[in-house]
């Protein structure tokens, strides 16, 4: 305690223009990057006892960002640009999957429309009886997306139910050293309960995910300061910032868990190329409230009804896997168990740096405000792009 406590003395006493270029650097952190849905495959393996069979549907935006399928450049892919590329997408699979003793063929191909977009799908077979634990080589997009996932449903005639998150990074350094981790081996557990894929899959999604994260700073920016009529006062303790940080995060958590559970289970359905846009909106009036006070209900009604919308943001990775009732319920728990590790990380770091840096003088001008307006800028690009599907940022 005594060396933390000579560090938060350290950091208050340091000049304001390395406070604010920790503030600045979160902000920086969201500029560049996309904030679209994740890359993620999803593979449906049969397994009998005369053979193996797959099926294995990838994003279109996925494989034009590897493959250039957009030969025209006119930024929309046609069937026919589909059409020709198609032995290039079959190639590139198959390079980038491998299952160690079952030698993969294509048997056909097919393209699936759904909310996030169209999709690639390939059948695949292998005359092979699928091993008790295969060992599966993954890697695909690790050249363009190393954040990108491969979402395994296992099933064996009679036995239970197997899910797997295929890391490509993983399966590469597998392939390449045996002193690196092991490839990714599907265990006989009930919905990868023994490797809790998919808790470590929503820590991901939300660290991973910009466009959420900078939704959550816009409402901690002035959690350490407090509205007065004659403008913004620093609270005093520190406990005066962490509840009302906690109701609004609490908020959060319950809205979006909501519409999570909506989404995953399919009883709500909401396109991507309404909930993008809405997110990015949700953004901008966010920091907007910062500057101006746009809102007549108290903040953690607001984040409420916006952790709805955020909610919908989350689904996609579980309900495209049409998963039994009580698999989906143990990955629901774990992915959205994680969501919540990964927004903790992000609260507790964020609020103690803001409440050292709460008493500098630009605290409201530079941090505030200056946070605020940056925030708002990345927001109408982001609208801009989920509404026209044009890049106006960097990847």
């Amino acid at each position: 305690m005594r060396v933390f406590k000579h560090c938060c003395e350290a950091l208050v006493r340091s000049s304001l223009w390395r406070a604010l270029w920790v503030c600045a650097g979160l902000f920086g952190a969201v500029l560049p990057a996309q904030a679209h849905k994740s890359s993620d495959s999803y593979l449906q393996i049969e397994a009998s006892k005369t053979g193996t069979t797959l099926r294995w549907d990838i994003a279109l935006r996925d494989l034009d960002a590897a493959l250039d399928l957009d030969a025209d450049e006119d930024g929309k892919l046609t069937w026919a640009e589909v059409k020709t590329a198609w032995p290039r997408v079959q190639d590139y699979g198959l390079a980038h999957l491998q299952i160690e003793g079952c030698a993969l063929r294509v048997t056909d191909r097919a393209l699936e429309r759904r909310n996030d977009g169209a999709y690639a799908v390939m059948f695949i077979a292998s005359d092979c009886v699928l091993p008790t634990a295969p060992v599966i080589h993954y890697s695909l997009f690790r050249e363009v997306d190393p954040t990108h996932r491969g979402i395994a449903r296992v099933q064996r005639s009679g036995e239970p139910l197997a899910l797997l998150m295929l890391d490509p990074t993983q399966a590469a350094a597998a392939v390449s050293a045996a002193s690196q981790p092991a490839p990714n081996t599907v265990a006989e557990s009930h919905a990868g309960s023994s490797r809790w894929e998919f808790l470590r899959e929503g820590i991901r999604h939300i660290l991973t995910g910009y466009d959420h994260v900078l939704f959550l700073l816009c409402l901690l920016l002035p959690s350490v300061m407090r509205r007065t009529p004659d403008g913004w006062r620093p609270v005093e303790r520190l406990s005066q910032a962490v509840l009302p940080v906690v109701g609004i995060v609490s908020a959060f958590t319950v809205a979006h868990s909501i519409t999570l559970g909506l989404a995953a289970l399919k009883i709500v359905s909401l396109s991507p190329a309404f909930i993008e846009p809405a997110i990015a909106v949700t953004i901008i009036l966010a920091a907007l409230d910062n500057v101006w006070p746009i809102f007549p209900v108290r903040r953690v009604v607001v984040t409420f009804f916006f952790g709805l919308i955020h909610g919908f943001g989350f689904a996609g990775v579980l309900a495209e896997l049409n998963l039994p009732t009580s698999a989906f319920a143990w990955a629901l728990l774990q992915f959205n168990v994680g969501l919540e590790i990964g927004q903790l990380l992000i609260v507790v770091c964020v609020t103690a740096l803001l409440f050292l840096l709460r008493q500098r003088p630009r605290y409201r001008s530079w941090v505030i405000r200056g946070g605020s307006f940056a925030a708002i800028l990345v927001g109408v690009l982001w609208l801009i792009e989920r509404t026209a599907n044009v890049s106006l940022m960097p990847i």
